[in-house]
């Protein structure tokens, strides 16, 4: 049994070591320091002493538990409040921003256009001094052959530079209204200039007549006539005007855009933006983005199907949170992620006030999760301790049948695998029956079958059924000259539960008096049929002993598997059920595995249970050494850090870290357990329990040599009547029995059983110090007998009544003080003072009580004789007649047989 450690003990009660030494100390319990241990029965008894200082340290770390809870809220809501704060400083501060950036860009609008103005101006200046520097270079270019040719030029050009002077004055200074009439004017000062000079020379216009014919001979560049430069310049005016015109109304019209531009309108045309940019796309584009979703959506619903197919459950179980039974109101807070006080409100609304660490029903954790509004899904302890897996089906490969051997006791099922296996196991059994269940692989032209061979006492229902849930094939036992028998019943109401099918083997069909068709006949009224009748059933004659028939009955085995089309995944890490284990003197811990997936080979991490460890050995049925177990393999393994027990599901895992935290998890939690459990360890509270529900108990601690043996024992122990007397294993362990559990039995009042074990000296000596009884056995039948005796030996006694004698009332007296007092005579038998009485008149009884006062003449006496005379009072009792008949008896109580 585990022990645990005073240090550890301490901190679970929140207290110090040294208070807690000081309380163990009161106790009377030997304890030598903080790191000595304690067992069970010592903790309990600790547990209920200090029940009241456990529960005031409790309110108060509640307390301040509260406190806390209090003032962290004080503080969140503080740091909301400042968070608030800051959040809304922030949007002030992004807006002022936003507002500036909007100024800047304005303002950067504007001088960009400024910009643009003033580089367009600038152009058309740098064109227009260009066109000039062109003219004048032209002018520059003139032959100077002539004179008066060059004096005239002469006045031609100064006459355009002073026309292109005005022209520009005027077009900077006056409106585009006064142009015109500005333009007007130059051509009729122009004109004027032009017939004055005509008229006071005549000379220079003959002579410019006379000049015309070599005027042909002129160069290309030499500028044009003054007529001609007016009219050139005045194009040239009236084009340069019409720019400036131009470019006035642009920039008025850019200032009014600029205007336009409120912030109003930039703020609609974010909106605009910002919806246009949420709203979903239209069209072929809108199309595919919805089919990518429902593709999306379909392949989420079928990893989700595929991942609740491994597990076992609905899909819609997947989004639950996972409780165990049993949950505690701390422990479903936690899965539930809420506040233990809201579950505690809840319970105390429903009229179930409940503790921090008290369990839950069923029903309340699902009534408290719906008014929370939260799915939760009760994992059973069988579903918590178990493993699930999923393979594709693509990695699935053949493997080969496991066929368990089922049948009444002495019907032959180990005499069969001998003659199968060519083996003598039954001569080696105790009491002639299998003890334990037996694994083993057998190859039949070149196809392996494992058979595993499973008792067939009633003792052994509880590994029967664990034979029936691991197996491929039923092969049920039936002895021709015995036919159906209780545990036959048994094993098919197990096969058919685990929807195994079922092969019959009618055994014994050499002995003269062997009847199948009898046995097949049996067998309908269970609804195993053969298939010569129409039904689905195989059967099959056998006998073990001269070998008839196993050749058939190996086809037919093969031909089920065929149509079973049994397969596994090799290429995993492998998993399977925990056969048989035992603790060996020398090789310590020995597990018998049957693999159900993947390969097991020797230095795989792997956990069983609440055991775990490495494969340090792998062995087959023959006791060679194995590297590789495949599926349907049975092997028998060394290397685990404890026994596992019988039945339970095993696998590798990768990480050695992660299977011993799981390992400790479960024990942890099985320690718990067992704890809570209400328990009758220590004669205190045997003898509170007796005087107060009237309740006998027999405590037994239990060691065997294997697993399987105590499952068998206690599911015997569960079938006995226990309405009077109690019968509790309050330990039961693999090995031998040791000193701890003398002291465990004495603090228990408890009887040890040793089944296939011996007591070590050192308890032997413990046992006879205390007076401890130790039965060895190596029998099944022997323990349970010895055990429903002593549940026998406890029953309460049955109360009979013996008449004692009789008298009759001759006379009646009344004496002061005593009341009335009948004068009698016995006169059967003889009458006692300790006597119940009970007075008859006329043959009905009329009283029913006890003798107050009985005397001969003046002396008390305590017995009075048949034929004497004597007077006897009677207690409560004042209505005494004469011809009463008063007859005296006792209350006999008399041992019970059952």
């Amino acid at each position: 049994m585990a022990k645990v450690r005073i240090s550890s003990l301490a901190k679970e009660f929140g207290m110090t070591s040294k208070e807690l030494m000081g309380h163990l100390e009161e106790m009377k319990i030997p304890a030598k320091s903080a790191s000595s241990t304690l067992e069970d029965a010592f903790v309990s008894m600790v547990k209920k002493q200090l029940a009241p200082v456990i529960e005031a340290r409790a309110a108060e770390v509640e307390a301040a538990k509260r406190a806390e809870e209090e003032a962290a809220r004080a503080a969140e809501r503080e740091a909301a409040a400042k968070e608030e704060a800051e959040r809304l400083a922030a949007e002030a501060r992004r807006e002022e921003e936003r507002r500036l950036s909007q100024e800047a860009q304005a303002a950067a609008e504007a001088a960009r256009a400024a910009k643009e103005e003033a580089e367009r101006r600038a152009k058309e200046e740098a064109e227009k001094a260009a066109r000039e520097a062109e003219m004048e270079a032209k002018r520059r270019a003139v032959p100077a052959s002539d004179s008066g040719m060059r004096f005239r030029s002469l006045l031609d050009q100064i006459a355009e530079q002073e026309a292109v002077l005005k022209e520009k004055k005027a077009a900077e200074a006056a409106k585009p209204a006064n142009e015109s009439r500005s333009e007007r004017g130059g051509r009729r000062g122009n004109r004027g200039a032009n017939s004055s000079s005509d008229k006071g020379s005549e000379t220079p216009t003959r002579s410019r007549r006379r000049s015309s014919a070599p005027a042909a001979n002129m160069p290309d560049n030499f500028p044009p006539s003054p007529e001609k430069a007016g009219k050139g310049g005045k194009k040239g005016r009236k084009g340069s005007a019409h720019d400036t015109h131009d470019g006035e109304d642009r920039y008025a019209r850019m200032a009014r855009e600029a205007e336009e531009y409120s912030r109003e309108k930039v703020l609609a045309d974010a909106r605009a933006a910002v919806e246009e940019a949420s709203r979903e796309s239209s069209g072929r584009r809108k199309k595919r983005k919805e089919k990518r979703a429902a593709e999306a959506a379909a392949a989420a619903e079928e990893r989700k199907i595929e991942e609740a197919l491994a597990q076992g459950i609905n899909p819609e179980d997947l989004d639950a949170v996972k409780v165990s039974e049993g949950v505690t109101v701390a422990e479903l807070a936690e899965a539930l992620d809420v506040s233990a006080n809201d579950i505690i409100k809840r319970l105390f609304l429903l009229g179930t006030p409940l503790t921090m660490t008290q369990t839950m029903s069923n029903d309340l954790v699902e009534l408290v999760a719906d008014d929370l509004g939260r799915q939760v899904r009760i994992v059973t302890a069988e579903e918590e301790n178990s493993f699930s897996f999923y393979d594709d089906p693509k990695d699935l490969k053949p493997r080969p049948p496991v066929v368990t051997v089922m049948g009444h006791v002495d019907h032959g099922k180990t005499s069969l695998l001998d003659a199968i296996r060519h083996t003598n196991v039954w001569s080696g059994e105790a009491g002639g029956i299998t003890q334990h269940i037996g694994a083993s692989e057998v190859t039949i032209n070149g196809r392996q079958i494992t058979f595993v061979d499973t008792p067939g006492h009633e003792a052994f229902t509880a590994m029967r059924a664990r034979g029936a849930k691991i197996t491929d094939v039923v092969v049920l036992v039936v002895a021709a000259d015995d036919g159906v028998m209780p545990q036959t019943i048994e094993a098919i109401n197990h096969s058919k539960a685990a929807g195994v099918p079922i092969i019959v083997a009618v055994n014994k069909c050499d002995k003269p008096e062997a009847n199948p068709d009898k046995v097949r006949q049996m067998l309908t009224e269970y609804g195993i049929i053969p298939e010569e009748w129409g039904g689905q059933n195989m059967f099959v004659n056998v006998s073990a002993k001269k070998g008839q028939g196993i050749d058939e009955l190996l086809e037919t085995i093969l031909l089920q598997a065929d149509v079973l089309e049994l397969k596994a995944n090799p290429d995993t890490f492998a998993s399977g059920t925990v056969i048989e284990a035992k603790l060996d003197r020398g090789r310590g811990p020995v597990a018998t595995l049957l693999v159900t997936r993947g390969t097991l080979h020797v230095g795989d991490t792997i956990v069983a249970g609440m055991s775990y460890g490495s494969v340090r050995a792998m062995l087959d049925q023959h006791g060679e050494h194995k590297d590789a177990a495949y599926p349907s393999d049975a092997v028998e393994i060394l290397g685990l850090n404890s026994v596992p027990a019988a039945g339970d599901e095993f696998r590798v895992f990768e990480d050695a870290r992660d299977a011993r935290d799981l390992a400790e998890q479960r024990s942890l939690k099985a320690r718990i357990e067992e704890q809570n459990k209400v328990k009758h360890v220590t004669l205190e509270t045997l003898f509170d329990e007796m005087s107060q529900n009237e309740l006998k108990e027999l405590n037994l601690v239990v060691k065997a040599d294997a697993q399987g043996t105590i499952e068998a024992l206690a599911d015997s122990i569960g079938k006995m009547d226990q309405s009077e007397v109690r019968i509790n294993i309050i330990h039961s362990a693999v090995g031998a029995i040791s000193e701890t559990d003398v002291t465990l039995a004495a603090a228990s009042n408890a009887i040890i059983i040793g089944f296939g074990v011996r007591p070590q000296p050192k308890a032997r000596d413990a046992a006879e110090k205390e007076n401890i009884q130790i039965k060895t056995y190596s029998i099944i039948y022997k323990a349970i007998e010895d055990i429903d005796a002593a549940r026998i030996g406890m029953l309460a006694p049955t109360e009979e009544e013996v008449q004692t004698g009789s008298a009759e009332v001759r006379d009646t007296f009344r004496v002061p003080k005593a009341g009335l007092i009948a004068g009698c005579m016995v006169t059967e038998g003889e009458i006692s003072r300790d006597d119940k009485v009970r007075v008859v008149r006329d043959g009905v009884v009329v009283f029913d009580g006890a003798f107050g006062s009985m005397r001969r003449f003046k002396d008390d006496v305590n017995v009075v004789k048949r034929g004497y005379e004597c007077g006897l009072g009677i207690e409560k009792f004042q209505d005494i007649k004469v011809g009463d008949i008063l007859e005296a008896y006792k209350i006999v109580e008399v041992a019970r047989t059952e």
